[in-house]
């Protein structure tokens, strides 16, 4: 059933506890630049996440661990110059905040200052809570991160399904209510089975968003290049694609290549 929606000039992360208590999902897209943020707040997307995939998507590497700390600052500084509405999330890189909690800080310092981002995310539960807390302390809002954590790839081996055994799915809900608990402010649930995410999201106060995580959740969070089909090759379950920009794009370019080899382009109208 569909839930009327408030009208938010601007979110925040009390307007994401607001849309759970009332039942209105999350809309959650990633950017990475200038003019896709533009475009992505203007379709009216709560929330945009300066994700780690930046170093996927824009760079092309295989895994999300090659992206600094200074490249995801130019990449949120960028998205946050275009906004008006959304609520921008920016990943901290991995390396940043793991082993110390003090650089934990630095690091989310680093990017509130420099990028002007409303509010740091993190992949993982018990072993990074100092870093967590230390960052809450220092006013700074936090979003959690558990289930598949792409920052730990080399640790698990494989982008497969987390939590399906029940050692690991207590786990994940111990982790969640910890989460909550000193202070996030919403958590993401990565590819985790539908009915965990749902029981996650309603033993929670805060906004549970899912990305291959089920419908009982809070929120959905895709990555924009790959609703969009500019990627092609990557096609897991839980991706919907609203566009086929790859074929779209190549068939423009294409047309592009050949009228300049034909001298059809420009034509008497487009010169001056």
């Amino acid at each position: 059933m569909s839930v009327a929606k408030k009208e938010y000039k601007r979110i925040t992360v009390k307007s994401l506890v607001d849309m759970k208590n009332t039942g209105e999902k999350i809309s959650m897209l990633t950017a990475y630049d200038y003019t896709m943020a533009k475009i992505v707040d203007g379709a009216g997307i709560d929330v945009i996440l300066v994700g780690d995939s930046a170093s996927n998507v824009m760079a092309g590497h295989e895994t999300t661990l090659p992206i600094t700390l200074d490249q995801m600052i130019y990449h949120a500084s960028s998205v946050v110059r275009a906004i008006d509405r959304a609520l921008v999330v920016v990943d901290l890189p991995f390396g940043s905040y793991q082993s110390d909690p003090k650089e934990a800080l630095r690091s989310a310092i680093r990017i509130m200052k420099e990028s002007g981002g409303h509010a740091v995310k993190l992949e993982g539960g018990k072993e990074i809570k100092e870093s967590i807390k230390r960052i809450l302390n220092a006013g700074i809002p936090v979003m959690g991160h558990l289930g598949l954590t792409p920052q730990s790839i080399y640790k698990f081996g494989t982008y497969t399904v987390r939590a399906k055994e029940e050692e690991e799915a207590e786990q994940l809900i111990a982790n969640a209510k910890m989460l909550e608990k000193i202070g996030c402010f919403a958590i993401v649930l990565e590819k985790i089975p539908a009915k965990l995410a749902s029981q996650v999201a309603k033993a929670l106060t805060i906004p549970v968003i899912g990305i291959g995580a089920g419908s009982g959740v809070d929120g959905q969070v895709l990555v924009l290049h790959d609703m969009i089909g500019m990627t092609h090759e990557f096609n897991p379950r839980f991706l919907r694609r609203y566009m086929n920009l790859y074929e779209e794009m190549t068939t423009a370019i294409s047309q592009y290549a050949a009228d300049v080899k034909a001298v059809s382009f420009p034509n008497e109208n487009e010169q001056y």
